[in-house]
């Protein structure tokens, strides 16, 4: 195991490079959730609309300075690359180095904010405490009014971590692995009463400083972007099912803004994990996200989405039109008069769009281009909805049939009166033909001579 040396701008540079890497597998692409103007005397600001994100191409966002403080760790989880059996290069940041480094980078734009996470350095609340002198340094030595997000850590003493909310815009305590058994098996040092403790904690923080604030407008913001956490998606044998109902479950008892869903990446080889040998389930990590958005927006249940009979997603087909197709009976939805709740179940029309319907049908009844205009993918949505009764093609509203099309790849689906697609045969598709059109062939059929 290589220690690095902490002297010098070479040595800084080095420890940059180690502990931005480590910080990858850390998700935290969000907008900041949080509206605080500059004052015209300290550095920066947050916009609640806040922090456009870009990528390199390893996947890190790169609009905040995203690291970690160490990448020693006194823990030894199976998946994670800073487990303490694995032999890599460690660093470790002083807090005065993390100030230094946001400030330098803020003042190049190259960032508008900071995601500081840990390993777990001695013991969890020595390692808070770093994070909170960091933050509280940053806040007010360096003035820096930028947007924060920062890990909690489990098992730390809650008093550092009250403290540190009230420096930081948003907080995360990582859930890992989305059951008990999981955790127990990939993170014997890590136990889920000591993850959702935390979790509580922060909840009810925020709770009690709106309460505050609504009676003195000048009291201290606690964690106003709300807290999040982050699941290992396909190191565990749990089904998409147990995973969208654990992160229903979050959302209506810890009142989380965010759950994250990182697709595993096998970094360390052990013999516990599984093989993936079709690489990280990407796509299934997009299906969760995609049915994250429905639970939080679109008035969803988790059960709704899925079931115990039907425990993983549709490969080819999105959660929303998954479902849409699997519940025919509720289509074909009017859009000049279905209520919100059955406008935002029909795929190809999101919160936006749903929202533009119900303000603009109120001038009048709107057309299937007037829809186009709006916003709404009509080639995924003309199955489901009828404009004045009428549907924009005469469409039989069989699953088979509109699932075919869902998956078909052309941009335009054609249709024939029984509402079943076709395709215009040509003189010059040879591929229909038992042996292939001669040049003389084409000639006499261009000039019609045949």
């Amino acid at each position: 195991m290589e220690y690095l040396a902490t002297g010098g701008q070479s040595g800084l540079r080095e420890k940059l490079n180690i502990l931005a890497d480590a910080a990858k597998y850390d998700v935290a692409c969000t907008s900041s959730g949080v509206e605080r103007k500059g004052n015209g005397h300290d550095m920066g600001n947050c916009i609640n609309a806040g922090i456009c994100h870009s990528f390199s191409s390893d996947g890190r966002c790169i609009s905040l300075l995203k690291i970690l403080m160490t990448n020693e760790c006194i823990y030894d989880c199976k998946y994670c690359q800073n487990r303490c059996s694995n032999d890599i290069p460690r660093a470790t940041f002083t807090p005065e180095e993390i100030c230094s480094l946001t400030i330098e980078f803020y003042r190049r734009n190259y960032i508008e904010g900071l995601f500081l996470s840990s390993g777990i350095i001695r013991n969890p609340s020595f390692t808070m405490e770093l994070i909170y002198r960091t933050l509280w340094m940053l806040r007010n030595t360096y003035r820096f009014r930028g947007y924060i997000h920062v890990k909690a850590i489990p098992g730390a003493d809650p008093r550092l971590i009250e403290m540190t909310g009230f420096l930081a815009d948003r907080m995360s305590v990582n859930l890992e692995l989305p059951t008990a058994e999981g955790l127990q098996n990939l993170a014997p040092n890590k136990h889920r009463k000591t993850i959702l403790t935390p979790m509580r904690q922060i909840q009810q923080g925020i709770l009690a400083n709106r309460q505050e604030i609504a009676v003195y407008r000048n009291a201290p913001s606690f964690v106003l972007g709300g807290q999040s956490t982050q699941m290992i998606v396909g190191a565990t044998p749990e089904n998409d099912f147990q995973l969208i109902h654990v992160a229903e479950n979050l959302y209506q008892k810890f009142g989380l803004k965010r759950v994250f869903y990182s697709a595993f990446v096998n970094t360390t080889n052990d013999k516990a994990l599984p093989a993936l040998p079709g690489g990280p389930p990407l796509l299934r990590e997009h299906r969760l996200y995609q049915a994250d958005w429905l639970l939080r927006f679109y008035g969803f249940r988790a059960e709704e989405i899925l079931d115990e009979k039907r425990p993983f997603f549709n490969v080819l087909l999105d959660p929303k039109e998954d479902w849409a197709v699997r519940h025919l009976e509720f289509f074909p939805v009017e859009i000049n008069k279905a209520p919100m709740e059955s406008l935002l179940r029909v795929p190809g029309i999101g919160l936006k769009s749903a929202q533009r319907i119900m303000a603009a049908r109120r001038c009048g009844n709107l057309t299937f281009q007037d829809l186009k205009k709006i916003g709404v993918v009509l080639k995924r949505a003309l199955y489901f909805i009828t404009c004045c009764g009428r549907m924009m093609y005469p469409v039989k509203l069989d699953e088979d049939m509109i699932v075919r099309n869902l998956t078909e790849k052309k941009d335009r689906v054609q249709f024939g009166s029984d509402g079943m697609t076709y395709r215009q045969m040509s003189l010059f598709d040879d591929g229909q033909f038992q042996r292939p059109v001669s040049p003389a062939e084409a000639l006499q059929t261009a000039v019609g001579q045949l």
